[in-house]
């Protein structure tokens, strides 16, 4: 009986003992978790979603299936397709710009867009290239800038826009954007610095009614030219072209 107690005892000191170290090392083991990074070598990955403590989205890397549809007025818009790429979005959680990209032989190009507070982009760096029908490239490149109203949101022309397309009414829905347009509903085009599909390389400024009034660029043939241009895109001003 006493042998057994003793055995008994003995047993329940080596358990103790292992029980210690045991969590000994796994306290050690999750403070070093805590207190260093996890480091990857290579990592494949088809998204990655940054957020904040709060879990609030701020910005999604992603390949072009699994990629964002984007977030306006708080609301996560309906699925489409999107170009891999990335995409940022503000503190009240819309989307406020980002870069997309794609291409192959049939066309490729890079965006990396601005956009205006609860509106579409206001500035964007881009680029695209496409084969003509005599498989030459048309490629085109730079710097643009729109003006875009406060009074007209994102938010709202993407209600007004699915409300027109539930008519089922192509006529109506091209003349009621062709309407939008001339109030300047939907933004204007102000400035490109670039190169043009037309192999112009230069700076191109329009008015607020977007109507081109400012052109200095070399064109194809390498010859400087210098347009001033009035609201109906008569020349006004000097222009040299020898």
């Amino acid at each position: 009986m006493e042998k057994d107690i003793k055995r008994k005892f003995n047993f329940l000191k080596v358990y103790s003992g292992l029980l210690t170290v045991v969590v000994i090392v796994g306290f050690l083991t999750a403070f070093k978790q805590i207190n260093s990074n996890p480091h990857f070598k290579e990592i494949d990955v088809e998204r990655i979603n940054i957020v904040e403590k709060d879990g609030k989205l701020k910005m999604v890397i992603s390949n072009d299936e699994s990629q964002h549809p984007g977030i306006v007025d708080g609301k996560v818009l309906p699925p489409r397709k999107r170009h891999p790429g990335i995409i940022f979005f503000n503190d009240d959680g819309d989307e406020c710009g980002g870069l997309g990209f794609g291409g192959d032989k049939n066309g490729a190009g890079m965006v990396y867009s601005v956009d205006q507070y609860q509106n579409d982009q206001i500035m964007q760096l881009q680029y695209s290239q496409q084969p003509d029908s005599d498989q030459k490239l048309i490629r085109s490149y730079g710097v643009k800038m729109w003006d875009r109203p406060d009074n007209f949101t994102l938010g709202r022309f993407l209600k007004v826009n699915d409300s027109l397309k539930k008519l089922n009414n192509k006529k109506m829905y091209y003349a009621e954007l062709e309407k939008m347009e001339t109030k300047g509903l939907l933004g204007k085009e102000r400035l490109f610095l670039g190169k043009t599909t037309n192999n112009d390389f230069g700076l191109f400024l329009r008015d607020d009614k977007g109507q081109p009034r400012i052109k200095i660029y070399i064109d194809r043939h390498n010859r400087a030219v210098l347009e001033a241009l009035d609201d109906h895109g008569k020349e006004i001003g000097f222009r040299n072209k020898n």
